[in-house]
C-alpha cells in the first residue's frame, strides 16, 4: 500500500492548503516516464520524514484545474507548501540525496 495518497482538485484546500504539517505535492500522469522514478522515491520520503512531511500525488491529467491554478507546466513538479503558501516548487526528476536537501530546508 502507498504511504503517498492521492490529491484531487476537490480535497487539494483542504488537504494541502489547510494543513498544519508541511506538504509536498506531486504533480504526474499515467504516461510520465520520470514521474515513475519518482515514485518510489516519494515513498522512501514518506517514511524518512513521517509526520513532519505530508507528501500526496495528483494525477495532473485529471485535475486540470489544480494544476493550472498552480501553473504546473510539466511532470514531474514538486512543490512544497508551508501553512497554504507554495515555498518551493521543483521540476524534473531528482535523487532523493538532491529531493532530501531541498525539503529539509521546511522540516523541522
Amino acid at each position: 500500500m502507498s504511504k503517498v495518497p492521492a490529491v484531487t482538485d476537490a480535497t487539494f484546500a483542504q488537504e494541502v492548503l489547510a494543513s498544519e504539517t508541511p506538504v509536498l505535492v506531486e504533480y504526474w500522469a499515467e504516461w510520465c516516464g520520470p514521474c515513475r522514478q519518482v515514485s518510489p522515491v516519494l515513498e522512501e520520503l514518506a517514511d524518512d520524514y513521517g509526520d513532519r512531511l505530508r507528501i500526496v500525488k495528483m494525477n495532473s491529467d485529471e485535475n486540470v484545474v489544480t494544476a493550472a491554478a498552480q501553473r504546473v507546466m510539466a511532470v514531474p513538479t514538486l512543490q512544497v507548501f508551508q501553512r497554504g503558501e507554495l515555498v518551493a516548487s521543483i521540476v524534473g526528476a531528482k535523487p532523493k540525496r538532491a529531493l532530501a536537501a531541498e525539503l529539509d530546508r521546511f522540516v523541522q
